[in-house]
């Protein structure tokens, strides 16, 4: 059996996340290892396509409404038995986020990550996370469907 060290599961709030978070714990107890739950924001997004209208305030609402729920996560993850769990706001591209920069940092062995957040629409158009992630992360991925 492969075992891991440092698991990384990326949550959205898509409707996967809960499935998602639960396959995490499972290997992360199973392995007894660090389980970290990660929030991706692309601020870009909100400041290229409305003129630069996003303010230092409502970024400051939008980290501290995520950070709430990540912890609910975390809890969840500690009451389930993972001895260590970390959560993190990080902003960039989530692709290039989830696949390089978080990894780097971390020493990630295994992301647990969901099919994806978007429509099929969106997916043409943006490309999918999933995808990218599985193409050129330096660490095995599993899908979660």
């Amino acid at each position: 059996m492969q075992e891991y060290k440092n698991i990384l599961a990326p949550v959205d709030g898509s409707k996967i996340t809960e499935k998602v978070l639960a396959t995490a714990i499972q290997v992360a107890k199973r392995n007894n290892t660090r389980l970290d739950i990660l929030n991706v924001l692309e601020i870009n997004q909100f400041a290229d396509g409305y003129g630069g209208a996003v303010s230092g305030d409502v970024v400051y609402r939008m980290v501290d409404e995520v950070e709430k729920r990540l912890k609910v996560y975390q809890q969840q993850a500690l009451d389930a038995g993972v001895k260590d769990v970390e959560i993190h706001v990080r902003f960039g591209n989530p692709k290039e986020v989830l696949a390089k920069d978080f990894p780097a940092d971390h020493e990630t062995g295994l992301i647990v990550m969901g099919t994806t957040g978007m429509n099929a629409v969106e997916r043409l158009v943006v490309g999918s996370v999933t995808n990218f992630v599985t193409r050129t992360a330096p660490c095995d991925v599993i899908i979660v469907k």
